[in-house]
């Protein structure tokens, strides 16, 4: 027992957070055999599949176990609309007590004769807070940043302002340590403009930057040096950064809004189509448009004559799409286009028939564009995603600017925009194109042996056992 260490996740419920954060947790026990990781799972109405999800992860992996925190009463969901931020930092800190008792079981399943042998709390950004927990069971806490650095950097940034100073659209452009270039205030996460609690939970959440042992991203040295060197020279009050990405669940989990039948479909139509021919659109778990919107889109991909595989939060049928569709386009896109409800996303950027993909530039679907070498077209929507847009596009060079700004709430691009976007998408000669493909190998690299982030998680490892 005495060479046994125990790691305890506390991941946030979102789809897109319990990814990255699973990936991680078999990375270490992969890498270290002392390594055993329990997970404590949270249940929120909002996120209705995430525990069918953990489980199919863990089905195989024995050195994880797995703890159902039991169900609360989550704030009223009329405070999502107004900050989903707010939401769930106040439904996290509901959760403290029943984290405690559950750790606190966890500590007494060991004899009192062995010094316990948890050696850390990983905490998704929404759960530090649990950082208290750990202080009072003398266990030090970890981040998990499930974004990238540059948006970590953001976050401490807020601690040079005060907790009621809210960004606003008319401020000047911004200097942000990890930022190289000046950042447009259009380009910030809706929380930094949000009065109603998002703006200070944020704060709140920066304020525990100063409590953690380490920030640990899903990113790679090669994608954000500047960030990473900002971070570790330039700010004293920054805990140490671990770049350990990118971690990608390349089997591609299966997802209960996907049939089989529908799955297989979806690769026999990319199996017909010529390499690097189809534009996949895909805005994430929680991604939709207006119909009048939806329209824009469909009449961008007649006028292109891109082949598409299109995934849709709510496929139409042959009943109403023309409601959501112009007249004739099922009809009209036969043989060139496929709409979908989910798609196997992993899969599908893996495949060699896909040349460029329309995203709301999640963190995960960046990294996913990048292992696969797919440049992106920009499209964000919510949480980080304008500022990841921002930097792919100016920073890095690694995607082509449909929008770097866009809100869902006010916005609406018109189909000769998109189809604009799509046509410089798809276009070999873009330099898009050959930076993608060279950060791919970039990518890569990093994860193998002596790559940049293997060596990172050696590091982070030996911190976690004391073996500095």
């Amino acid at each position: 027992m005495k060479n046994k260490a125990e790691l305890i996740f506390i991941p946030s419920p979102g789809i897109g957070h319990l990814t990255s954060s699973l990936e991680f947790a078999q990375l270490l026990i992969n890498r270290d055999n002392h390594l055993s990781v329990t997970i404590l799972c949270i249940k929120l109405p909002l996120t209705p599949f995430s525990d069918s999800y953990i489980k199919s992860v863990l089905a195989s992996q024995p050195q994880i176990k797995l703890v159902d925190l039991p169900l609360v009463e989550p704030p009223s969901e009329e405070l999502v609309s107004k900050s989903p931020e707010h939401y769930i930092y106040t439904f996290i800190e509901s959760l403290k007590p029943h984290v405690r008792a559950t750790m606190q079981n966890i500590l007494s399943s060991y004899p009192s004769s062995e010094s316990h042998p948890v050696v850390g709390l990983v905490l998704d950004f929404f759960c530090l807070s649990m950082v208290d927990v750990g202080d009072e069971l003398g266990i030090p806490s970890y981040m998990f940043m499930t974004s990238n650095v540059a948006f970590s950097a953001f976050i401490l940034s807020l601690l040079n302002r005060h907790i009621e100073d809210v960004f606003n659209d008319s401020d000047p452009d911004l200097l942000i340590p990890g930022f190289p270039d000046p950042v447009p205030p259009s380009v910030l996460p809706d929380a930094a403009f949000n009065k109603d609690g998002g703006y200070a939970a944020n704060y709140k959440l920066a304020q525990r930057f100063l409590d953690i042992k380490g920030i640990i991203v899903n990113s790679f040295s090669d994608l954000e040096k500047y960030a990473i060197d900002a971070l570790s020279h330039g700010q004293s009050q920054a805990p140490p950064i671990y770049a350990v990405g990118p971690l990608i669940d390349l089997k591609g989990q299966p997802n209960p809004n996907l049939d089989r039948a529908q799955h297989d479909k979806i690769l026999k139509w990319l199996d017909e189509q010529p390499p690097s021919s189809v534009v996949f659109l895909c805005f994430g778990s929680m991604g939709g448009f207006v119909p009048s919107q939806t329209r824009e889109i469909a009449a961008a991909l007649k006028s292109s004559g891109v082949r598409f595989l299109w995934a849709m939060r709510s496929p139409p049928t042959a009943d109403n799409a023309d409601r959501t569709l112009p007249e004739g386009f099922l009809e009209w896109m036969e043989g060139r286009g496929m709409i979908c409800g989910w798609a196997p996303q992993v899969e599908v950027l893996a495949h060699k028939a896909i040349g460029g993909f329309v995203s709301h530039c999640g963190w995960n679907s960046i990294l996913e564009s990048l292992w696969f070498g797919v440049p992106i077209l920009t499209w964000p929507m919510y949480a980080e995603q304008q500022i990841n847009a921002f930097r792919m596009v100016r920073e890095f060079g690694l995607a082509v600017e449909l929008r770097l700004d866009y809100r869902m709430s006010s916005d609406h691009v018109m189909a000769k925009e998109i189809e604009e976007g799509l046509k410089q998408l798809m276009d070999k000669d873009n330099m898009v194109h050959k930076n993608v493909k060279e950060m791919k190998e970039k990518a890569r690299k990093a994860v193998l042996t002596r790559g940049s982030s293997f060596i990172t998680v050696g590091k982070l490892i030996d911190n976690m056992l004391g073996r500095n």
